[in-house]
């Protein structure tokens, strides 16, 4: 597998996962701001993620949360 490249483009906020270099053959909406990119068997190759800033901040402020959650309920056991 080709490790995977990441690029920003940040006047448009747009962050760009790429898996393979395979050429894209299709995608799928798979979220308002997320697009999967596939390839001609309809596997994963790539996936853009547009307005990224607060995609990224939401997904760690989420994650950061379930964990306190985690800690504070196991304090209280």
């Amino acid at each position: 597998m080709n490790p995977t490249k990441m690029t920003y483009f940040e006047q448009e906020d747009i962050l760009h996962l790429k898996f393979s270099d395979e050429p894209e053959m299709g995608s799928i909406e798979i979220s308002p701001n997320m697009t999967a990119e596939l390839n001609a068997e309809g596997e994963l190759i790539g996936l853009e993620i547009l307005e990224a800033t607060a995609f990224i901040r939401d997904a760690i402020l989420e994650s950061a949360q379930g964990k306190l959650l985690n800690l504070s309920s196991a304090k209280l056991s």
